[in-house]
Formats: structure tokens, C-alpha cells, sequence
């Protein structure tokens, strides 16, 4: 199973704070929006996504269909089938895709020890 490009998506208090601190780690701003609180950083294939105020809990964070520089992969497993795969394992999903869509899509499931798992298809 091919679950994308992954990253570590954290509930952050204060988004320029949290910036500020990532930038002397190395990283870099790579996409997102700090005026609406969300920023993706970069450092070589390190990916975190810095969130205030959008989530409780830091995500685990997989894009199907994307490699880590967010850039479309010619072949991949579209979400539906991850999930269906999934969902036969026996994970119970939190939040669902719609199994009859195509494109953009994404699904919520949760660990033993209560990370969730957040698998977001753009495409």
C-alpha cells in the first residue's frame, strides 16, 4: 500500500512562534497560507504542516497521489481502495470517504494509542 507523501501536521498556539522555531531547525515555508493559520515547512524531505486553531490533536498526515515536494505521482492508490483495504484489516474509520466519488477525498482513522492518521487525497 502506497499512502503518499507523508508529513506531521501540529496543532500549534501561535503560528509565528512556531514558524520562527521550524526556521532555525532549517526549515523553510513550502506552502500554505499564515494569514489564515496554516503554513507547510520543508526541510529536505522533512515535511511538518503548522496549524492554530483548526485542529486538538497533531495528525499524522499522508497525500496519496503526491511525492514530498506535493508534486502529482504518475501512478498511485487512489484513496478509496487504501480504505476499503483498510476497513477489510478490521480499522474502523473516524471520518470516511464517499467510496462512489473520484478525485479529492480524504479519511480519518486513529491508532491503538489515539494519533490520528489523516489520509488526504488532492487529486
Amino acid at each position: 500500500m502506497d499512502l503518499g507523501a507523508f508529513s506531521v501536521s501540529l496543532n500549534v498556539k501561535d503560528i509565528q512562534l512556531s514558524k520562527s522555531f521550524y526556521e532555525k531547525l532549517g526549515f523553510k515555508a513550502f506552502g500554505g497560507d499564515i494569514s489564515q493559520n496554516w503554513l507547510i515547512m520543508k526541510n529536505e524531505s522533512s515535511i511538518i504542516g503548522l496549524f492554530q486553531g483548526m485542529f486538538e490533536k497533531n495528525i499524522l498526515t499522508f497525500n496519496p497521489g503526491w511525492n514530498e515536494n506535493a508534486e502529482n505521482l504518475e501512478s498511485f492508490t487512489d484513496i478509496r481502495d487504501i480504505q476499503k483495504q483498510l476497513m477489510a484489516e478490521g480499522i474502523n474509520m473516524l471520518t470516511a470517504a464517499a467510496e462512489t466519488n473520484e478525485g479529492p477525498a480524504h479519511f480519518v482513522i486513529e491508532d491503538p494509542d489515539g494519533n490520528q492518521i489523516l489520509v488526504d487525497q488532492h487529486r
